[in-house]
């Protein structure tokens, strides 16, 4: 029968309008002769010459008011309240019609009959439209993919209104909370407890879960899908309330459940006058703009109306890319914000000399950093030149050009460090803070957080490609945890307090809960529908493997050195006072680190790591690729002269750069 429905439902137009005409045509003299039927108690209308000589023209008249009022140029499978309005005025004119031609006639019909008319023709015309409906959506059904809505508001009906019409769902319930909507109907469908959901799933082979919810909080989000894990089916949302008023997303755009729903917390609402102090009307430079956190930065940054933001990367496709998203995003929002690319790095002080000056920067957030952990173990030298001197160098340009506000974005992997990377990131801390009381012309001023959700290091778009290959999903261990944060919350936060700098401050953001990676990876797992593979590997669709703690990798994160915080005038910014040393000693340091490596001095550079207040603790060998390579090439005898020992330490590779007579822009005096 559906195959014969398909069909008809596919036929041209202007036949379905024939059809349909025609079909009218029956239902009205069936509807006339039945009413007269029902008075008599007989079958003597249908041979009467005065009942055919009425519906002779009663027909064609109720057919013509249908064509005057637009009735045959609606669609049934869009069956609305409106089509349902015009059928009953073309009924109704068709009952005056039949009046008017009963008293012409001398009263040929017993009185009731026009209003049991009325009822019937109302009844089979726009009967056989909705019965038309209901069976177009039925044979949809066979291929639509079965499911439920959570959350029976104007979201979820305007949800189910589209997926009715087009699409590959077919919505047949909904769920919702609040116990006064449980057992009524919300667009034809009836609204269920979230207790049924189990129910439902098994009774109407439900295959899919829509959370139609886009004014609800993050906290109210995380709830709801931590009761629909164990389900075994999938769940996808509709955009957020921002998104869609934004413009961003239509309430139709399915997506699947992102990690800001699994983790996000409620935002607090930013202090705008935070937010713009360093900004607003400002000449504004990023450095390592093209990345995760420095192109959000920019984001952030071009809403507050700089009057120019200089973009500062070495890779020239992320510039160009976080370029060309800028001038998008200032011309949908009118904004007049000079936006330039500039190609360089940050270790090249003549270049950032030349770009400061030139463009009277007046406010740096320094976000250039090598921040992939194994990475930089396995590159240590280039790691420390980019995140240790790459951070002088731009520090010592900004005091040169009288920059006012420095702010430094630092890691939670600066805390007492197993890795290069962690502890380069702190003695850029000890740089900023160092420089911060050497002089006073530029505040600097620190913030330290965890991990960005969705950045480029992050594991979960890692998970997300894994489950969607169908796994193993890899975890290093399953008692690792991490902190996590997304990353506008984060671009907000450094802002702000960068705002709240005097001098040498490390800010510290309430990153909230730890959150333990391997729950993290099972949870995504089941919010996609699967199940995670058991130890006994029977059950389950994607397995889980431990691959073991990389070089340098932590179990878990520290925000801060000492216990000791203070809080700021913002409920998710903390102020730490955390140990540094003063710049001469701290000179003299990294001129001894730069000689170990500029002669690839890899014990001894590891050494002097150790050596300063970072609180350095490796614990394993040295990884760096070069220096194992040269090692596993060596014959013992030469072993004891490779770079990797600190045999070789060179006096004449001394750090000329830092070798300063004066810096005249020091109120104080002092000399570098």
């Amino acid at each position: 029968m559906f195959h014969f429905l398909d069909k008809l439902f596919r036929i041209p137009r202007k036949y379905k309008r024939l059809i349909l005409i025609a079909t009218d045509m029956a239902l009205v003299s069936v509807s006339l002769l039945l009413a007269i039927s029902l008075q008599v108690d007989s079958l003597t209308p249908f041979m009467h010459p005065t009942n055919w000589l009425i519906l002779s023209f009663l027909a064609p008249v109720t057919i013509l008011a249908f064509l005057q009022l637009g009735f045959y140029r609606s669609v049934i499978r869009f069956l609305s309240y409106k089509t349902l309005t015009t059928t009953l005025i073309g009924v109704l004119v068709s009952t005056g019609v039949l009046v008017l031609a009963n008293q012409f006639m001398g009263q040929a019909l017993p009185r009731p009959v026009p209003f049991i008319y009325l009822l019937l023709s109302m009844i089979s015309i726009g009967g056989i439209r909705v019965l038309a409906r209901g069976l177009y959506q039925h044979s949809l059904m066979s291929r639509k993919t079965r499911v439920v809505i959570y959350g029976a508001g104007a979201a979820g009906s305007q949800l189910v209104t589209s997926l009715q019409h087009d699409g590959e769902y077919a919505p047949i319930a909904f769920v919702d909370d609040w116990r006064g909507m449980h057992g009524t109907l919300v667009e034809g469908l009836k609204v269920h407890p979230p207790g049924d959901m189990p129910t439902l799933i098994e009774r109407y082979g439900v295959a899919r879960i829509l959370l139609a919810i886009p004014s609800a909080s993050r906290s109210r989000r995380r709830d709801i899908l931590h009761t629909l894990e164990a389900l075994p089916v999938p769940v996808q949302t509709v955009p957020g309330v921002s998104d869609i008023i934004a413009g961003r997303a239509q309430i139709t755009e399915l997506r699947d459940i992102t990690i800001e729903d699994l983790l996000g917390r409620d935002p607090v609402s930013p202090n705008q006058s935070l937010l713009g102090a360093n900004i607003r009307d400002k000449s504004v430079m990023v450095t390592g703009a093209g990345g995760s956190i420095g192109a959000e930065l920019c984001r952030q940054i071009i809403t507050q109306e700089p009057t120019q933001l200089l973009l500062l990367d070495s890779c020239e496709y992320s510039l160009y890319r976080i370029e060309k998203e800028l001038h998008q995003l200032a011309t949908a929002q009118n904004l007049s914000v000079r936006i330039r690319a500039l190609l360089g790095s940050v270790q090249e002080r003549p270049r950032l000399n030349g770009i400061m000056r030139t463009f009277t920067v007046q406010t740096i957030y320094h976000a250039a950093a090598y921040k992939h952990v194994p990475m930089v173990e396995h590159n240590m030298v280039e790691g420390i030149r980019n995140n240790v001197y790459g951070t002088l160098e731009t520090a010592r340009a900004a005091i040169d050009c009288g920059v006012e506000t420095f702010v430094l974005v630092s890691t939670d992997k600066a805390v007492r460090p197993t890795n290069v990377m962690g502890t380069t990131k702190r003695l850029a801390e000890l740089i900023c803070q160092s420089l911060a009381h050497y002089q006073q012309v530029t505040r600097f001023s620190m913030v330290r957080f965890g991990n960005v959700l969705d950045s480029s290091g992050s594991v979960v778009p890692l998970f997300r490609q894994q489950i969607k290959a169908g796994g193993p999903v890899t975890v290093t261990h399953p008692d690792i945890t991490r902190y996590f944060m997304t990353m506008p919350e984060a671009a907000q936060l450094v802002i702000q307090a960068g705002a709240m700098g005097r001098g040498g401050d490390v800010f510290v953001l309430d990153m909230g809960e730890p959150v333990k990676i391997d729950e993290l990876a099972r949870k995504m797992i089941r919010l996609s529908g699967m199940e995670v593979i058991g130890t006994d590997d029977t059950k389950g669709d994607i397995a889980i493997t431990y691959s073991g703690l990389r070089p340098g990798e932590k179990l878990y994160e520290e925000l801060l050195i000492d216990e000791g915080t203070v809080p700021t005038d913002h409920p998710r910014i903390l102020s730490a006072n955390e140990p540094f040393w003063e710049w001469p000693t701290l000179n003299a340091y990294l001129q001894r680190l730069y000689a170990a490596l500029s002669s690839l001095q890899y014990d001894h550079i590891r050494e002097l790591l150790k050596e300063a207040p970072t609180a350095y603790h490796p614990e394993g060998p040295i990884v760096d690729l070069i220096c194992r390579a040269n090692e596993a090439s060596s014959s013992p005898a030469e072993s004891a002269v490779q770079p990797c020992s600190s045999a070789e330490a060179s006096a004449d590779a001394s750090f000329d750069l830092l070798k300063v007579s004066a810096v005249s822009l020091v109120k104080s005096g002092s000399h570098f």
